[in-house]
C-alpha cells in the first residue's frame, strides 16, 4: 500500500486488515497454506486453510471434532455419531489436520516466513452439538448434559490443537475463529429432530451466554491472544446442520431472524474481541448494536465480498460503499475503521480455485481502500 509523498507510513494498528473465514477449494495443502501465507501478509491474518473437497474428516464438523478430548466420533448414513471407540472416520480427521499444521509449517520454513499471527477455525460448541449424534441417533444438542460435555471435551481439545500449531509456527500468535452457523436455529427451537417429524427445544438464552462466556474463556487459558465469533448463518465453516434444499415457512424464517439478532447481542456480551458477519444480512438494527460494540473497542470482521460461482466479485469502491454508508449514518468516527477486518461472505471451498483468488484480491483491495480513508 503506497503513500503519497512526504507522508509518513501508518502504523501497524492503523490499518483495515483483512482474511479469509477457513475452507478453501482443492485439495492441495500446499498450495492452500502458500496462498494463505503469501497473500495475507502482514498487517492481514493468514489461516490454517481447510479443505472440505478432500471428503470425510476434511469437513468442517469432523474437522472440528477430532479436536474432542474423550469424545470419539465416526460417520453413519445420517452424519457424524458419538461412538465407544475411534474408528477409521476419526482417523482420517487426525489424519488430514495433522498435515495440515506440518504442511503449514513447512512452506512458512521453506519460503523463510515468520508470520506474526495466524488464525485457526473450529466450529464452535452449539453448532457442533447440533451436527453431532448421539448413540441412539438423536443430535447431542436435544440433551443438556451432551451440550455440556461437548463444550467442555472441545475446550479441553483447543488447548492441545494450540501447542501444535505452536510449535509448527513458533513465535505466531493465535486467533481463533469460532463457527456458529447454527445457533440461531438452536435458539429459535428450529432444528429438526433426527426424525425430521418435530423440531428441538431451543437452547436458552442464559445458557448460550454461559456456554460462550465459558468456551471464550477456555480459548484464552489455551493460549489464543484474541478471539472470534462468526454468526454467519450460512456454512461459512463449511458444516451447518441445516437440512439442504428444504423450503421453511415463512414464521421459521421470521422466528431465525429475531434469534440471529439476539445471538449477536448475546456474543457481544461474552468477552470476544470481534464478531464476524456478512454485511448484506445486515439491517439498521444491526449496525446500530455493531456501533455500540465498536465504540467499546470490539472488533467488526465484515464479510464484505460476495462469493458467487462464476461471478467476478463487484468493484472494490461499490464493496467500500457498503461499508461506508452505514458507518457514516451511525456517526462512527473514520479513525475506528482499524477494528474493520474485511473479509469474504462465506467460506470459498465451493467456488474455482482462480476465483477464490479473485474474491481474495478484492477483500485486500476492499481493506487497502478502507485504510486509505481512515488516514487520509
Amino acid at each position: 500500500m503506497g503513500t503519497s509523498p512526504g507522508r509518513q507510513e501508518p502504523a501497524v494498528d492503523s490499518f483495515v486488515t483483512a482474511t479469509m473465514l477457513g475452507p478453501w477449494p482443492g485439495t492441495d495443502p500446499v498450495e492452500a497454506a502458500k496462498v494463505s501465507l503469501g497473500l495475507f501478509t502482514p498487517p492481514h491474518l493468514p489461516s490454517l486453510p481447510e479443505l472440505p473437497a478432500r471428503g470425510v474428516g476434511s469437513d468442517a464438523i469432523g474437522r472440528t471434532a477430532c479436536l474432542l478430548v474423550e469424545l470419539p466420533v465416526d460417520v453413519q448414513p445420517y452424519g457424524w455419531r458419538f461412538v465407544d471407540r475411534p474408528g477409521n472416520d476419526y482417523r482420517r480427521a487426525i489424519s488430514a489436520l495433522s498435515t495440515d499444521v506440518n504442511v503449514l509449517a513447512d512452506v512458512a520454513g521453506a519460503a523463510e516466513l515468520e508470520p506474526p499471527e495466524l488464525k485457526l477455525q473450529v466450529v464452535g460448541p452449539v453448532s457442533l452439538a447440533a451436527a453431532i449424534h448421539l448413540h441412539y441417533g438423536e443430535r447431542a444438542l436435544r440433551d443438556y448434559g451432551a451440550r455440556r460435555d461437548v463444550a467442555q471435551s472441545l475446550s479441553a481439545g483447543l488447548a492441545l490443537h494450540a501447542s501444535k500449531v505452536r510449535a509448527a509456527v513458533p513465535g505466531a500468535t493465535l486467533t481463533l475463529q469460532i463457527d456458529e452457523p447454527d445457533v440461531a436455529r438452536a435458539l429459535a427451537g428450529t432444528i429438526p429432530t433426527a426424525s425430521g417429524y418435530r423440531t428441538l427445544r431451543s437452547v436458552p438464552a442464559a445458557e448460550l451466554r454461559q456456554t460462550w462466556t465459558s468456551f471464550v474463556a477456555a480459548a484464552r487459558e489455551a493460549g489464543f491472544a484474541k478471539v472470534a465469533i462468526n454468526l454467519a448463518p450460512e456454512a461459512s465453516a463449511g458444516g451447518s446442520a441445516a437440512e439442504p434444499g428444504i423450503a421453511r415457512p415463512v414464521e421459521t424464517a421470521a422466528a431465525e431472524a429475531v434469534s440471529w439478532r439476539k445471538a449477536l447481542e448475546l456474543a457481544l456480551e461474552c468477552g470476544i474481541d470481534a464478531v464476524a458477519l456478512p454485511v448484506s444480512l445486515l439491517d439498521t438494527g444491526h449496525w446500530e448494536q455493531l456501533a455500540g460494540a465498536v465504540e467499546s473497542g470490539i472488533g467488526l470482521w465484515a464479510g464484505t465480498v460476495p462469493v458467487r460461482p462464476g461471478r467476478v466479485p463487484a468493484s472494490y469502491s461499490a464493496l467500500v460503499e457498503r461499508i461506508m454508508r452505514p458507518w457514516h449514518g451511525l456517526g462512527l468516527a473514520e479513525s475506528s475503521l482499524n477494528l474493520l477486518r474485511i473479509t469474504p461472505e462465506t467460506g470459498l471451498a465451493g467456488v474455482f480455485p482462480a476465483e477464490a483468488r479473485a474474491i481474495v484480491d478484492r477483500s485486500l483491495e476492499v481493506a487497502a481502500a478502507l485504510t486509505d480513508i481512515r488516514n487520509a
